[in-house]
């Protein structure tokens, strides 16, 4: 009965957070729209028109292919013998076989075995060896996304929502990975997490290096042509690439967590352990990206002018 309370809860707390997030959408819809009517009602329509199309497929889609992703959670609660325990791990190994590139050893331990359990343990195996590796690739990822538009977004309400569908987008690919889903109750606490980075996302946008540095240090850097706002909105960039690593080591702690018996507070202590691990090859792959595209970029250049010759 305390479980059920429990979940209940949950379920409520992350459906106040996404009407919440709706309502803020919605808000900052219609103010743009209406600065676009003064110049031209078509114009207008055609905005909306674009945020619907750019809401369903950067939230709704996600979502519903969250939801309609199988739970290994629901098979620890059924009888073993249920025949729908069997159904749903066939379908979780098909999955993994279906968005992974596996070794051809392991495509052959997901379709071909002689009873549950050594699918079971096969699925286990299978985990470990690659996906969780697939896993991080991804995290790593959207963490640079978030890390890379936060740092150069000036608007505290776009870096809300931008970190609320890059995190949305990677909770989505990760359970695509590894072909299920958090336990409801699970997913509910993701949906607040998520939220809540967003809303932090957009509070960061007001951070000072007046906050964090010491006097000295900032007046030093005030000298100095654009160095402090620029560090200013790569230590922005930096915390809401952290945030987005935790959530994506929470959601693989839990696909890897459930129906087994694992504390929130050890997921959390190894969440913050990994993306402390995990926040310097972000910072590093951001330092290398612009550097690389301006090199690129002159390179092109000095092609075109340079024809190669016959």
């Amino acid at each position: 009965m305390k479980k059920n309370k429990s979940r209940i809860i949950w379920y409520v707390i992350a459906s106040g957070c996404l009407l919440l997030f709706l309502l803020i959408i919605i808000s900052s819809v219609l103010n743009v729209g209406t600065k676009l009517r003064e110049i031209s009602n078509i114009l207008e329509y055609v905005f909306y028109a674009l945020v619907i199309i750019i809401f369903f497929f950067a939230i709704i889609n996600p979502i519903i292919i969250i939801l309609r992703s199988p739970s290994l959670a629901i098979a620890t609660t059924l009888d073993p013998t249920d025949s729908r325990v069997v159904a749903i791990y066939k379908k979780v190994a098909k999955n993994i076989v279906k968005n992974n590139d596996l070794p051809e050893e392991q495509k052959i331990l997901l379709t071909k075995y002689n009873s549950k359990n050594e699918l079971l343990l096969n699925l286990q195996f299978v985990f470990e060896q690659s996906v969780k590796g697939e896993l991080n690739k991804i995290i790593l990822h959207d963490a640079k996304i978030v890390m890379i538009s936060t740092a150069i977004s000036q608007s505290a309400r776009m870096d809300m929502i931008s970190a609320f569908t890059v995190n949305l987008k990677m909770i989505k690919e990760l359970v695509v990975k590894c072909g299920f889903r958090p336990s409801m109750k699970n997913l509910s606490k993701l949906t607040v997490n998520v939220f809540g980075t967003a809303l932090i996302a957009e509070g960061l946008e007001n951070l000072s290096l007046d906050d964090i540095l010491p006097q000295n240090a900032t007046n030093m850097l005030a000298n100095v042509p654009f160095v402090k706002p620029l560090m200013e909105s790569v230590i922005q960039g930096i915390a809401n690439s952290l945030m987005t690593i935790r959530i994506g080591i929470i959601t693989r702690k839990y696909l890897f967590a459930d129906g087994a018996v694992v504390t929130k507070e050890e997921i959390r202590r190894q969440a913050l352990k990994e993306s402390m691990k995990m926040i310097p090859l972000v910072i590093a792959e951001t330092i290398t990206f612009f550097p690389k595209r301006v090199v690129r970029f002159f390179s092109k250049e000095k092609k075109d002018t340079n024809p190669s010759q016959a």
